[in-house]
């Protein structure tokens, strides 16, 4: 089991989940959470890949703003948890998801080569991790990934979408293989949040697959 720690950052101080492998790390890894906060659902993705054997932190991203970090399960997977979500996500920013991120690769740099993986928002601050940071980094239905598409990228990244994931069209998919097309993207016949093992859009077939796609990256790219 994984446990809470704290680590500073420019604008302040941030817990993190931290799960560490048995032996030696392979690398480390930021795993970068959906809207819904560092909550038990991230918490368990974080011990899945530490079991892969990678030293990693999951941030807890809303400790940065004033009274909304204090419980990670403050927001359920409902409308309300949404609305208060985007509000979290929109208030944080992306520079400032981006320096917490910088932040967390800075502290796992004594266990190798570093990487993110984000899911929903959080797939796209990791595609911001890689166009602008240089980490190799996998990003699960990042539906804001599309108006960062024409930056350069300093560090390979992975794309997994869903094809019933109403937020995310086609046309949108299209884009990351005609803007980025030396980068992987792959499409499973699954909706939004298919990696997430609670909710009704969980689908275990394609999470398996793109979780082991995700494993073969990061081997490839950390170690």
């Amino acid at each position: 089991m994984g446990e809470w720690i704290t680590f500073d950052t420019h604008h302040g101080p941030v817990r993190a989940w931290q799960a560490l492998p048995e032996g030696k790390p392979r690398g480390g890894l930021v795993v970068i959470q959906e809207i819904f906060g560092a909550n038990a659902h991230i918490r368990e993705v974080a011990e899945g890949f530490a079991a892969e054997g990678y030293a990693v932190l999951a941030p807890s991203f809303f400790d940065l703003l004033d009274g909304t970090g204090a419980d990670p399960d403050a927001l359920p997977y409902d409308p309300d948890g949404v609305k208060q979500g985007l509000a979290h996500v929109t208030a944080l920013g992306m520079e400032k998801a981006l320096e917490v991120v910088r932040a967390a690769a800075s502290r796992l740099t004594p266990s190798g080569k570093v990487g993110t993986v984000g899911y929903c928002w959080g797939g796209s601050v990791a595609l911001l991790a890689a166009l602008r940071l240089g980490l190799p980094s996998v990003s699960y239905y990042g539906a804001r990934n599309t108006q960062f598409l024409d930056e350069p990228a300093k560090a390979p990244v992975m794309f997994h979408f869903g094809a019933q994931d109403k937020s995310i069209p086609p046309e949108a998919v299209q884009a990351h293989r005609e803007k980025l097309p030396q980068m992987a993207t792959f499409v499973y016949p699954a909706d939004h949040a298919f990696n997430r093992s609670v909710g009704h859009a969980y689908d275990p077939d394609s999470a398996a697959l793109a979780l082991q796609r995700t494993l073969d990256f990061f081997s490839e790219h950390l170690g």
